[in-house]
């Protein structure tokens, strides 16, 4: 089967089962774990900040951050496809008590005037505004890288306002092997910063919220309310040790995979659209929406899992699980089935 679903789905190489095995551990909880302190202070150094804290998964990372930087009754800025609002169980209104006021384009981007437009009045009648949050890439809009310009926009914004600025980076390093930026001009842009390693760069689970010392000191908090303590954490973290040793620069290979999918889409009559593919996500709508899980069901039985984005969109995702004779074959499986009826 040629996994296509999601990066998520990666399993560790026998390389860093090995590092995870040879980890020395401690009870991360009362914080003397050697290798999840190790990760934490590494992470925060190459992003420049002042403490990271490590966390089973990037919907928490990104909940606890939305937490710190709100309280009941305030709003939060983002995309209407942000992952924090589609994806994560209606987190901010359950978790924080936060509403949400959507904006953006069809790409996956928002520019400083339209989120400074949508910034509340300090009036009794309107939620405070609190946070603004960004995703890069973009998950929904096919992994858009956002322009560092108009990121930096934002942030001026949000800072004149005295807002908070989260980041849900989960997959930033894909972003970063795409654009001239470095992980520290991040660090320097965000107030709190989530990234996740179990995605791209193949760990089986962990992301780490990055931000200020006295930030990291409540989201510890935070995390043991939300339930997101853990114990012997030292054999995940040494994955992530080993994934930011050894995961980021071949990046480039998914993205190039990626690419080589989406060309091969493009020459399809039954695909209406492909969204430009910058980085590892390739989403593409077909011809005939209301065909959608049949196509999805085709694929399948013909050996390549494709995920479906609702209204005839779908997306596929590279990773490093799917080497190139593997997106070979997909590519020849989705140029035969112009062919078949599906």
């Amino acid at each position: 089967m040629i996994d296509l679903r999601s990066d998520t789905v990666t399993r560790p190489t026998p390389d860093m089962l090995a590092a995870m095995m040879a980890a020395p551990t401690g009870d991360d909880v009362l914080g003397d774990d050697p290798t999840v302190n190790l990760l934490q202070e590494q992470a925060a150094e190459l992003f420049g900040m002042e403490s990271a804290l490590c966390c089973p998964r990037g919907t928490m990372t990104n909940q606890i951050a939305i937490n710190l930087h709100t309280r009941p009754g305030d709003e939060v800025i983002c995309h209407s496809q942000a992952h924090i609002y589609v994806y994560e169980g209606a987190g901010i209104m359950a978790n924080s008590g936060a509403s949400v006021k959507l904006l953006g384009t069809p790409d996956g981007l928002m520019d400083a005037g339209e989120v400074e437009d949508a910034i509340n009045p300090d009036d009794p009648h309107a939620a405070r505004t609190s946070l603004v949050a960004l995703e890069n890439t973009s998950n929904r809009c096919g992994g858009t890288c956002l322009d560092f310009s108009t990121i930096k926009s934002i942030g001026d914004v949000a800072r004149r306002h005295e807002l908070g600025f989260h980041l849900d980076g989960a997959r930033l390093f894909n972003a970063l092997t795409e654009t001239e930026q470095t992980t520290r001009d991040y660090g320097a842009a965000f107030d709190s910063i989530s990234v996740c390693l179990s995605k791209g760069l193949g760990c089986p689970v962990g992301s780490l919220l990055l931000g200020s010392r006295d930030f990291m000191h409540e989201a510890r908090r935070v995390r043991k309310r939300f339930g997101g303590g853990w114990r012997q954490a030292g054999f995940l973290a040494a994955a992530g040790l080993y994934a930011l040793d050894n995961h980021v620069e071949r990046l480039s290979e998914d993205h190039a995979k990626a690419r080589q999918l989406g060309k091969t889409l493009q020459e399809q009559p039954y695909v209406a659209t492909v969204a430009p593919v910058q980085t590892n996500v390739v989403v593409f709508t077909i011809t005939d929406p209301g065909r959608e899980t049949a196509f999805v069901d085709a694929l399948l039985e013909r050996g390549v899992h494709a995920i479906s984005l609702g209204q005839g969109k779908l997306r596929m995702v590279t990773h490093l699980d799917v080497s190139t004779q593997d997106i070979d074959q997909a590519c020849e499986i989705l140029s035969d089935l112009q062919a078949e009826r599906w």
